[in-house]
């Protein structure tokens, strides 16, 4: 083969093969991103305005004062397939003051073979609601991290705000990781969200850019929706368009709402495309209004 197709052959292979490496390697900016109890999941983690759970934490702190409530929730998710999961408790109380506040701890396992690490992101969080309709939230994030090639010991925060349009209908905009830590697990991004709360239905809708990630803008897409059988048993369906991976997910979930305020939630996500991750989480609850 003449010495200029080898070259070119040589030129081509080494342009492809990182590109297709990203294509099927999650970015560690999207790691923290995705952290979400199984109600959130099951609705294709479409969950920042909703404020239906504790979770509101690491979405739209806002949240955290739509609905007053005592909320606590323990949290388990494993992908048995790529070896990943994380296990989470996060309190929140809205319902002792006007000032709602709130706490969440994760631990989590990230990464593969040498590069698997494990990290700690504790979270504190207040929302307070200025009148009626408009609701706003801080929270601050402290993240260790420690792996043989990775390493973070940071703070930053998330701010957010809410609007009730109506009783059922929800708009919000919250901006997260503001403050640069200059690890690559914290950079900033910014999310828009709306949701509509029935009493029997929930449909939601997140969208996520991150502009500085990237040469150029990446944007990642949530939707969901759940029915509530009987005042009992909630369905759940969601579908996740993933910007850094550039695959889509679907999701379903299910759960037990006991009369008391009490409840456990189920989710499964599936991956298409990607690494293929096959997702399983479970959520045990306990809501006092």
């Amino acid at each position: 083969m003449p010495l200029r197709a080898i070259v070119a052959v040589l030129s081509l292979t080494l342009s492809v093969v990182p590109f297709a490496a990203r294509a099927a390697t999650p970015e560690r900016a999207d790691e923290l991103r995705n952290i979400a109890n199984a109600r959130a999941l099951g609705m294709g983690s479409a969950f920042r305005a909703t404020g239906m759970g504790a979770d509101a934490l690491l979405g739209n702190p806002a949240a955290m004062a739509l609905f007053p409530a005592y909320r606590i929730e323990g949290t388990g998710v494993v992908d048995p397939r790529n070896k990943e999961g994380y296990l989470g408790v996060s309190l929140a109380d809205s319902s002792s003051g006007r000032l709602a506040m709130g706490v969440d701890y994760h631990w989590l396992s990230l990464g593969r073979g040498g590069g698997r690490t494990t990290a700690n992101l504790s979270t504190l969080g207040a929302a307070l609601p200025l009148g009626q309709s408009l609701l706003i939230g801080l929270s601050g994030h402290y993240l260790r991290l420690n792996g043989q090639s990775r390493f973070a010991n940071s703070i930053t925060m998330d701010a957010g705000l809410l609007l009730r349009m109506s009783e059922q209908l929800m708009l919000g905009v919250s901006g997260h990781n503001l403050i640069d830590t200059e690890n690559v697990e914290l950079t900033r991004y910014f999310s828009a969200h709306a949701a509509y709360v029935g009493p029997a239905m929930v449909v939601a809708f997140d969208m996520r850019g991150d502009f500085e990630t990237r040469d150029s803008t990446v944007l990642t897409y949530n939707a969901g929706a759940e029915y509530i059988l009987d005042q009992t048993i909630p369905v759940r369906v969601g579908y996740t368009y993933d910007g850094f991976q550039e695959i889509s997910r679907v999701t379903v979930g299910a759960g037990f709402m006991s009369p008391g305020g009490g409840g456990v939630d189920l989710a499964y996500q599936h991956d298409l495309g990607g690494l293929n991750g096959r997702v399983l989480a479970l959520t045990l609850r306990l809501a006092v209004n």
